[in-house]
């Protein structure tokens, strides 16, 4: 069942977590591809010295300020596009981040394997016909939480434990890209 958008319209601290065990589906070249979501990270407005919102309203961060369930994805490195879906609401900028899915962990090899690129931008996934997420009729994993990662820069808010992974996850190393 495809998750409709008011899943996303909840503060990004119940959103992320509840990520966790849902489908990412991603049609490419007519066949539907389903993605287990095993990790995520946690992105939470203006006063997150972590999240891209605490620099203002930019282009690139314009999506965030929007309603919930669109996709925000970016390129690091030159080479990786990151996957986050918008949570929250209007004005709101909070974005979970998938930092792993079974068969890939690490956010940039989640772009990679989801072929992800720039024209992903503000895709609804409520609409969408290259990607959504699903919710199946399973138990909601068991949750570990701890630092996110890659934020040293971000002050006190380094510290909080808003990565969450799945616990059949947490005994697969995240690698850094």
């Amino acid at each position: 069942m495809r998750l409709t958008a008011s899943f996303f319209e909840r503060d990004v601290l119940e959103v992320a977590p509840d990520l966790l065990g849902k489908y990412i589906a991603r049609q490419h070249n007519g066949e539907v591809a389903m993605f287990r979501i095993v990790e995520t990270e946690a992105y939470r407005g203006a006063e997150d010295l972590a999240c891209h919102a605490s620099k203002g309203r930019t282009p690139r961060t314009e999506v965030m300020y929007g309603r919930g369930g669109l996709v925000y994805v970016y390129l690091i490195y030159g080479m990786y596009y990151l996957l986050n879906f918008v949570t929250a609401g209007e004005g709101a900028p909070q974005a979970a981040l998938i930092r792993g899915v079974e068969g890939a962990v690490g956010p940039g090899r989640v772009g990679k394997l989801l072929q992800l690129d720039k024209s992903f931008y503000a895709e609804d996934l409520a609409t969408s016909t290259r990607i959504w997420v699903e919710g199946k009729d399973e138990p909601a994993p068991l949750i570990q939480t701890a630092k996110r990662v890659g934020v040293d820069y971000a002050g006190v808010w380094k510290d909080k434990p808003w990565r969450f992974i799945a616990a059949s996850a947490a005994a697969t190393p995240c690698l850094q890209e």
